[in-house]
This record gives structure tokens, sequence and C-alpha cells, in this order.
């Protein structure tokens, strides 16, 4: 998958939040102390948490990641951490349900969340390096299948990374809003957390991506996903993605939050603007829950170590990268 960078950014944003303040060292929400007083009646008990905001997300056992560390024990450093499960037109639709459902049975027996990149549209990344899709009328059942997979498990699906931000950019995108729409309304029901990409910090304004999710079908989703594949630093892009939220609540979509990806954004945004196996990428931050400000998640939605394409000396897409992997395990 390719992302690309516009003129733009959030330097000044007035809503800027260090998210990095908000966790304790373990990763929990720091919550200030409440006096309490003998005079005082006890308040009812708070109304129980959904499981996906007091667990962390699966590790997956079969990732390229994991077979490499099988060999190069310094590999663990990527493989032992939770990431995405990427469902992508590799995956037939008469394989999609079973999958989806391996996947989602193997998060409620570790009872852990399962976290999935669904990224499938007919023309995805317009014809750059993460190039396919299916047609329309297979997407929509290929998207069904997986829903049915997932269905009980109650994971969490970061959708279509990348188009909405590249709304405008080719030909054939008439048909992402309607598909990707479909698909949210697909996932909400079969209880999927799902998330709207909303590109990135350096990308699109904010406001113009809160226009685009909302026509993408935001009333089915909990929010939206930001800097997934890409570089931007964590407060920085939580702080966009608090900024889409508070355009979407001008919009009428109340309550709305965000999944920061923090798999590669270790080394800050590259000063030069590369945005494909960019060679100042680092690991960043590793997955937790947030629950605060609007963050749910941070989270490795891109696969550390698999390759954005034929750039920067990577091998194709999706494939596993050995000098790129030990290049994002170094310092920043």
């Amino acid at each position: 998958m390719t992302l690309r960078r516009a003129p733009w950014s959030v330097a000044g944003v007035a809503v800027a939040t260090l998210l990095l303040s908000l966790l304790a060292p373990g990763g929990t929400p720091v919550a200030a102390a409440t006096p309490v007083t003998a005079s005082v009646a006890a308040a009812p008990a708070p109304a129980a948490l959904d499981p996906r905001l007091t667990r962390g997300f699966l590790i997956d056992p079969s990732s390229l990641a994991m077979k490499a560390a099988a060999k190069d024990p310094s590999f663990k450093r990527i493989a032992g951490v939770a990431q995405a499960r990427w469902f992508t037109s590799a995956l037939p639709v008469s394989k999609a349900r079973s999958a989806a459902k391996s996947w989602g049975d193997y998060g409620v027996r570790s009872q852990k969340t399962p976290l999935v990149a669904i990224y499938a549209l007919p023309g995805r990344d317009c014809g750059n390096h993460s190039a396919g899709g299916f047609d329309p009328t297979t997407y929509r059942s290929w998207i069904r299948e997986v829903a049915a997979g997932l269905k009980g498990s109650r994971a969490v699906a970061v959708l279509e990374p990348d188009a909405l931000a590249l709304l405008g950019s080719c030909t054939g995108q008439e048909q992402w809003l309607p598909l990707i729409r479909y698909a949210a309304q697909q996932l909400q029901a079969a209880g999927v957390w799902v998330y709207l990409d909303a590109g990135h910090s350096a990308w699109q304004p904010a406001s113009v991506m809160a226009d685009r999710v909302t026509q993408a079908g935001i009333a089915y989703a909990r929010g939206v996903s930001v800097n997934v594949s890409n570089y931007q630093g964590t407060n920085t892009v939580g702080a966009y993605g608090q900024q889409v939220v508070a355009e979407l609540a001008r919009r009428g979509a109340h309550g709305k939050t965000v999944l920061v990806d923090t798999s590669r954004n270790g080394g800050g945004a590259p000063a030069d603007g590369q945005w494909c196996n960019a060679p100042s990428a680092r690991l960043g931050m590793n997955p937790r829950v947030v629950n605060a400000k609007s963050i749910d998640f941070v989270a490795w939605v891109k696969r550390p170590g698999e390759s954005d394409g034929t750039c920067n000396g990577g091998p194709p897409a999706g494939q596993w990268w050995p000098t790129g992997a030990k290049r994002l395990m170094a310092k920043p």
C-alpha cells in the first residue's frame, strides 16, 4: 500500500494533545485521583467497558515476521508485537469466511482483540505499488463473507487504508464511497468496530477528510484511523485525528474516536517527504489501549518489515524485507 503526502500540516492546531502524556508507563491512561469523603454516598458502579477497551490486540503467530524470527531471533522485536492481519483480494471469496472466522476465533480463545485491515477495493492504490482489488459485485460478496466470519469476535477493523485520502487521484473511484459504506454497514452489523481511514496529518486537511468519511458511512463506524503505513509523529497525527473527530461532531456525528498507527513512526516524518520504504522509518510506540481524549488505541496496522513496494531497495509490496526490518529496529 502506498500513501502520499500533501503540502499541509497540523502545526499550530489548538487541539494538539500530548498523547504520550495520557499514558502511564504500563500503557494505562493516567487518571487524576478523586477524593472520597465518608459523608458522600457511594456512586453507582460505572457501566462495564467493552472488552476491546480492557484487553490488548492479538499477536499473529503466522505473520511473516514470526516466520523470520524462527530463523533470526532478532526479529522477535517485531514478531512479538500485536499487528493487524490484512484481508485483501489475495483471499478469494470462497475462503474469506473461514479465514476471518479462524482469526476471530483465535482472538476469542486468547481473550485478545483481533485487528484486521480490509484492503480490496476495485482499483485500490490507483494502480501504484499495491494495485489490485475486486470488481464491485465480488467486493460486496467478499465483504459479507468476511463480516460473517468475524461475527461474535469483537474485532476491530481498519477499512480501506488510503482510499478516502486518495479520492480524486485516479479514474474509477466513483465506486469507492458506496462500497466503503456497504462494507462499514456489514461489519458493524457483525459487531466489528470499524475505523474509516482518514489518511494522516500531512495529506488532506481535517475538514476535507471529515466530509469524505461522512459520505463513506461514518454512521456505521466507531471512528477513524490515521497514519496507516505512514510516519507522522504520534502526537502530531493524534491531534490530527482529534481534529477530524471535532469536524465530524460539527457535521452531527458525535462521539467518534481515533485509532493511530504507530508501527513505523518512531523516527518521525521524513524530512525529505519520502513515503515508500522511508530509510528514516523506525518502530514506534507499541500497541495499547488509550481510551482517553477521543483516542481509542495506538496500533500496529502496517506490518513492520513488510515492504511498501519496489522503492528504496525493497521487494514487491507485502513481501518480507530483512534489510528494512533490521533498519526499523535500529535506534532513531
